[in-house]
């Protein structure tokens, strides 16, 4: 089926997901080869193009840096904040929870959320700390302004883990709450953290268990690769697989780094509660979706259907942490 003018309803879409698998591509080559800082300085500008096309008109500098809402591993969330909160929120809220008791947060302290989304965990830490002793940060322009609305007396700003606004011991502690997987380098990202943590403060991390099967999208990337084995899934994101996100800690100068878990329970009614959320375009899962024509997207629907329990049903989503010092 086409429209009006004679496109696939899907097109944009499509064209969106192979933008950034193409950026993927040319960073992570740069990345092994040792050109990182080179290929930016040349790609800042296209990057902004490539996944903002509508910006190609009437803009005269190539050079300007990357747009706020995207994340450089390829991965784009300029989507609305209830439209993550559909799909990732409804088990950011529950982990945020666990995340600030890992952390130790307590009365008299001054934490930064790294990577804040729509505000999940900076509402755990306003409740705790005030919220003149919480200061967050993002890359997505709608995220943070959802954020301000939500915390209208948070100092919430646009930016990147690995150029952090703020000077050194800033802080006494520094939280990323399923971000480290989305930066564009991840050792820069937590000694940045370190950098605006006191020394002894705390540093923690949580990112999915997307390589043991844990994490909260384990049945549609399964039913994925059931279907199409040689996709792309999020299995070798940065902190992924057990281990990982400590190893990634240790490189960046942490110390008296310590692993573990976190596991939240989300309740579905129905399996249109648990499909429709894909269908959104929120990350690697909803990319995927998004490019897949009506019969194939049918398809792995069908496909997940199957591999879910009758409803109602429960999806328990587990977490890698770590919990250092600066």
């Amino acid at each position: 089926m086409v429209d009006a003018v004679g496109k696939h309803p899907d097109f944009d879409a499509a064209a969106a997901t192979l933008r950034w698998m193409l950026i993927h591509m040319v960073e992570e080559t740069a990345r092994h080869a040792g050109h990182m800082d080179a290929i930016r300085e040349l790609l800042d500008g296209e990057k902004g193009l490539l996944l903002n096309p509508d910006r190609a008109r009437g803009a005269p500098d190539l050079r300007r840096s990357l747009p706020a809402e995207t994340y450089s591993q390829g991965v784009t969330f300029n989507v609305t904040a209830d439209a993550y909160a559909r799909f990732m929120g409804q088990y950011a809220e529950p982990l945020a929870v666990q995340f600030v008791e890992l952390a130790r947060v307590r009365a008299g302290q001054r934490a930064l959320d790294v990577g804040c989304g729509p505000g999940a965990l900076t509402a755990q830490l306003v409740e705790r700390l005030g919220a003149d002793a919480v200061a967050a940060i993002d890359p997505s322009d709608p995220f943070v302004a959802a954020t301000r609305v939500r915390l209208p007396e948070v100092d919430v700003r646009s930016g990147v883990a690995e150029h952090l606004p703020w000077p050194d011991d800033s802080f006494d502690v520094a939280l990323a709450q399923l971000v480290v997987h989305f930066m564009t380098d991840p050792v820069t990202g937590l000694r940045e953290m370190a950098r605006i943590t006191r020394p002894g403060g705390v540093i923690a991390a949580c990112v999915w268990d997307h390589a043991g099967g844990g994490g909260p999208l384990a049945v549609f990337w399964r039913a994925v690769h059931d279907l199409d084995p040689d996709a792309p899934g999020e299995a070798d994101l940065a902190g992924a697989r057990e281990g990982h996100l400590a190893e990634l800690c240790a490189a960046a100068g942490l110390h008296h780094i310590e692993p573990g878990t976190l596991t939240v329970g989300v309740r579905f009614a129905t399996f249109a509660d648990w499909w429709e959320p894909f269908t959104l375009g929120v990350g690697p899962a909803g990319a995927y979706v998004a490019q897949l024509d009506k019969p194939r997207r049918d398809l792995l629907r069908t496909r997940c259907a199957k591999l879910l329990p009758p409803p109602p049903f429960e999806i328990a989503a587990s977490a890698w942490s770590v919990r250092a010092r600066a």
